[in-house]
């Protein structure tokens, strides 16, 4: 089970990260989504409050879609090419792509040309796509069932999945980190086995970035690279 508790370590680290100052805690290796850069971290009084409340209408969309996302990866009437095609259009609806790559790139987001913003948000939406795609489909699940949320404050929710399958009957548990209200929600983060996909990709991206004299454009086409792998598998 996901444990509530090690939010609020890894949400400082998140603050910190978009200063330019991540702290990798000791558990977190990879993590997903957008919205993040835009949002502050609750004061220790409101996590406190919030720390068992729940949020209906956040888990109402990502019941919906988790299970959506299922249907479109088992979809044996289709081909494999339109399995995928299907999972990147729905993702594509689903996350708020320009935060996201605005926080995945951290501090070169302000430094880099309207041209290096463009051609990474290309190549970064290409290759994260792939990323979720994998890290979804790889546990063969048949099955996404809600099992609470914990809201940070209004409209910033994690909301806590369990995906099962007959590989695995036991299941895991993904975490969605989703902001909005109402009938209007995005996702910005996801976590799978502790891990949160976008707060290390910030990590990774800025140090790739950081050895190579803060060439923006090593990393694009390293995400070029890596994303027409990730095609052939």
């Amino acid at each position: 089970m996901v444990n509530f508790a090690s939010f609020g370590i890894q949400w400082r680290n998140l603050r910190a990260g978009v200063s330019g100052r991540f702290v990798m805690p000791a558990l977190v290796v990879v993590a997903a989504v957008s919205g993040i850069v835009a949002t502050a971290v609750p004061t220790p009084a409101l996590a406190q409050a919030g720390a068992h409340a729940r949020d209906p209408q956040a888990e109402a969309f990502i019941d919906a879609n988790a299970r959506h996302v299922l249907s479109v990866l088992n979809d044996r009437h289709t081909s494999i090419e339109q399995r995928h095609q299907a999972f990147r259009t729905l993702i594509g609806e689903l996350v708020d792509w320009p935060h996201l790559t605005r926080f995945v790139l951290g501090k070169y987001a302000r430094t880099a040309t309207p041209d290096q913003l463009a051609r990474f948000t290309a190549a970064y939406r290409t290759y994260a796509e792939g990323v979720y795609q994998h890290r979804i489909d790889d546990y063969r699940a048949n099955k996404a069932v809600v099992t609470g949320s914990q809201m940070r404050k209004p409209g910033d929710v994690i909301v806590i999945t369990s995906f099962t399958g007959a590989q695995d009957p036991q299941g895991v548990d993904l975490a969605w980190r989703v902001l909005g209200g109402g009938n209007s929600w995005k996702m910005v983060d996801v976590q799978v086995k502790g891990v949160w996909l976008a707060i290390t990709q910030q990590q990774d991206f800025i140090s790739t970035i950081d050895n190579h004299g803060g060439n923006v454009d090593v990393l694009i086409n390293q995400l070029i690279a890596d994303a027409a792998k990730q095609q052939q598998r």
